[in-house]
């Protein structure tokens, strides 16, 4: 997600093309691009509102990569400098002594294109941002990184299913994981109604995958669960009525609302969503579209925590492994920016 100097009170002004990743480098087991795999070497920064940084922090949670991999997360609240640190002491981040992700931009390069986006991994004694590729990190944390897992890690991209996958990934990110973004800063009727046909053209098409089978590809959860969970999530939150795609909601679709739950009630899924971070800043960032800055109220999330049965379609969801283990302390959302079970019917 990209920078407020990309001109957020500009948004559905103009038509809506996402910027490519303009620092693509990888960081890898081999070095190749200058950037090997070791422990405690990179910083993994991220906003919890963000649904492609929502990626590489639930892969990080799966993996069990926390002492490896250490993690800034940004106040979801942007200002003319873009994510920032204000959610730490002195209102820079611990690790990196930087109050804006930008300065780390600002060290591997100056007057790039793009802007400033999370997720971003940045080199710990340089202080230079390595990469800000949203595609391919969290397919490098599940490969290149695979020596500094955790014991019973699930296999999120196995190499037996990957073409599938891919595939799969490919039609999410056109029509879902970016269709509503189309959708929510169209500039014009037209482009708006062809953006939301096609986020819910593609929902309709994997309904019935879903309805026969507990996870999108194979009988365990993969990388492609994590791209659809991002963007589920917050469907009815704020893409329903901030971004107008609304023909229904994700909790008028039983089998998309019980998937969804699902991976939520997952140990690295739900327990890294922060509604509050989510809410706030779709609401008070785009001003373009939401000038006022009002936040709603609902929608109500006692329903995440209901029963979804998934269990009765089989599948394992980490295969083999086991679970991760508690969120560090930390890292921990606040129990006021989740579900809790008393919050009605």
């Amino acid at each position: 997600m990209s920078s407020a100097d990309d001109g957020n009170s500009a948004l559905g002004h103009k038509a809506f093309k996402r910027s490519k990743s303009h620092f693509a480098d990888r960081v890898t087991a081999d070095g190749r691009d200058g950037w090997p795999v070791e422990a405690g070497r990179y910083r993994q920064v991220v906003s919890r509102a963000c649904p492609w940084a929502s990626r590489a922090v639930i892969s990080r949670r799966l993996l069990g990569l926390e002492d490896a991999l250490s993690m800034a997360i940004t106040d979801p609240i942007q200002d003319d400098r873009s994510w920032r640190f204000t959610l730490d002491p002195d209102g820079r981040d611990p690790v990196l002594g930087i109050r804006y992700l930008s300065e780390a931009y600002d060290r591997r390069e100056s007057d790039y294109p793009g802007g400033v986006s999370v997720p971003a991994l940045v080199d710990v004694p340089s202080g230079k941002l390595v990469t800000n590729d949203y595609q391919q990190l969290t397919l490098d944390l599940a490969t290149e990184w695979k020596d500094l897992h955790r014991e019973g890690a699930p296999d999120l991209y196995p190499p037996a299913l990957r073409d599938e996958i891919d595939t799969v990934m490919a039609d999410i990110y056109e029509d879902v994981n970016n269709g509503v973004y189309r959708a929510g800063f169209a500039a014009g009727q037209e482009e708006y109604e062809e953006a939301c046909a096609g986020v819910f053209r593609r929902l309709d098409l994997l309904t019935p995958r879903l309805a026969r089978q507990r996870y999108l590809v194979g009988d365990t959860l993969t990388e492609a669960d994590i791209r659809l969970f991002t963007t589920l999530v917050r469907f009815d939150a704020v893409y329903h009525g901030h971004f107008k795609c609304n023909r229904w909601k994700l909790t008028e679709n039983e089998v998309l609302w019980a998937y969804v739950r699902d991976l939520y009630q997952t140990p690295g899924f739900g327990d890294t969503v922060d509604f509050d971070h989510i809410k706030r800043h779709y609401h008070q960032v785009h001003t373009g579209i939401n000038p006022t800055g009002i936040v709603p109220l609902g929608p109500d999330l006692a329903g995440w925590l209901t029963p979804h049965h998934r269990e009765e379609l089989g599948g394992r969801p980490f295969g083999d492994g086991t679970p991760p283990g508690p969120v560090p302390t930390a890292e921990a959302v606040p129990a006021h920016h989740r579900p809790t079970t008393d919050q009605g019917d």
